[in-house]
């Protein structure tokens, strides 16, 4: 399905996403206390707590379950409908994951963007143009999909 893609939305969701995805997953599982300690910048926070760790170390095996199914989505089925929906899901999940992180974040620093750290920039910034890309190839912005043919085999003849 993947290669019926228009071509920027299959570059966005089958190449960046996924490396995005395997980073996202890689953080926590390398260094925990450093992801936990980068999620909000310049914020005084004790040492991370053995629960703290253990949510982060969590966190990032969600990330890699969400690039399993990613390329397991787009890259084995032929149904717009199913795609259709997986994006659905994921923009949902874009939304939800850019308030809880402004939420999180507070309303001064949600609004400080010139203050923002790299993971900041990926939890709202990043998480943003994804759920904008989503919302554009939902919308038709880039055109439509390509029609996938099918050729009959012989025996089918």
């Amino acid at each position: 399905m993947a290669s019926q893609l228009p071509a920027f939305p299959r570059t966005v969701f089958t190449i960046i996403e996924p490396v995005s995805l395997i980073a996202g997953c890689l953080g926590p599982l390398i260094n925990a206390d450093w992801f936990i300690a980068s999620q909000i910048d310049n914020a005084a926070l004790p040492a991370a707590s053995e629960n703290a760790r253990l949510v982060a170390l969590q966190l990032g095996n969600a990330y890699g379950l969400l690039f399993l199914v990613g390329v397991a989505v787009l890259n084995t089925t032929s149904e717009l409908k199913v795609v259709r929906s997986y994006l659905i899901a994921l923009l949902i999940a874009d939304v939800t994951h850019v308030g809880l992180t402004c939420w999180g974040l507070g309303y001064d620093r949600a609004i400080a963007i010139a203050s923002w750290n790299a993971v900041t920039w990926g939890n709202v910034g990043f998480t943003a143009l994804l759920g904008l890309t989503r919302t554009a190839y939902l919308l038709g912005f880039f055109g439509h999909n390509e029609v996938a043919t099918v050729r009959a085999s012989k025996k089918e003849l």
